[in-house]
């Protein structure tokens, strides 16, 4: 798929992951970011080029059908979804009760990401080429303990992304996944350093990079760096991974 001359809309686009794509791509594209910060949405406006930005919170669906009914009416040309917001917790099972607290990563990461697919496809499905670009993680395909809820929401989210890219072959939306290792953002910083330092940590501009141009080369499924490694120890031996993953956590 070509990467320029599109219309793409970023969910979490104030940082991390969801902000490197629209560095690198708002030269050559118009690029809407969403957000709940409005500061950092504003932030975000006067550092990027042709970027575009709507306060949504994507654990809220009325947020998510106000946004789709401003978006097709200003932007009726919109053609790639890239589903990249997400929260991260360390929790600990045995001593959490906030319950609120304990589901608000499924809310936003995979909830979000469902709803976000589903309303945004009668637009995507009216143009010519789309697609929709949903970020998981290398923990989709083996969990750290201590983000259990963060893990099993990018498993969930993986396997949804499979359904509804086989749901789709017969038209024009193409459906990808990119599965990051551990990369240097907002998420990996609320771990302690002396944790980041036993872990291979990769620049999220390159992470970015690598994931734009596999887009360009048709690859659905794409995973950057250890994500690959870590996803065919995973299926030859589930617990030397499981042990392995965790050993530094």
């Amino acid at each position: 798929m070509q990467m320029k001359n599109n219309t793409i809309l970023i969910t979490g686009g104030t940082s991390g992951i969801g902000y490197e794509f629209a560095r690198q791509l708002c030269e050559e594209n118009t690029v809407i970011i969403t957000g709940r910060d409005q500061e950092k949405l504003d932030l975000a406006k006067k550092e990027l080029k042709n970027v575009h930005t709507f306060r949504c919170d994507i654990a809220n669906p009325q947020e998510i059908t106000a946004l789709y009914a401003q978006v097709s009416r200003m932007f009726p040309e919109l053609n790639v979804l890239i589903n990249n917001a997400g929260v991260m917790k360390k929790i600990d099972l045995q001593e959490e009760s906030d319950l609120t607290n304990l589901t608000q990563e499924i809310d936003t990461n995979l909830i979000g990401t469902i709803r976000m697919s589903t309303q945004f496809l009668p637009l995507l499905k009216k143009q010519k080429s789309a697609a929709i670009v949903n970020v998981t993680s290398a923990l989709a395909f083996v969990p750290l303990a201590n983000s259990p809820v963060y893990c099993a929401t990018k498993a969930a989210l993986h396997s949804f992304t499979d359904s509804m890219r086989l749901q789709l072959k017969n038209t024009d939306v193409k459906v990808f996944e990119v599965a990051p290792q551990f990369t240097q953002t907002p998420l990996i910083d609320a771990y302690e350093s002396s944790k980041q330092n036993n872990i291979n940590v990769m620049p999220v501009s390159k992470l970015v990079k690598i994931a734009i141009k596999k887009i360009k080369c048709g690859i659905s499924e794409i995973k950057p760096g250890q994500s690959a490694a870590l996803k065919m120890i995973s299926r030859l031996s589930p617990r030397f991974a499981l042990n392995m993953i965790n050993k530094s956590a």
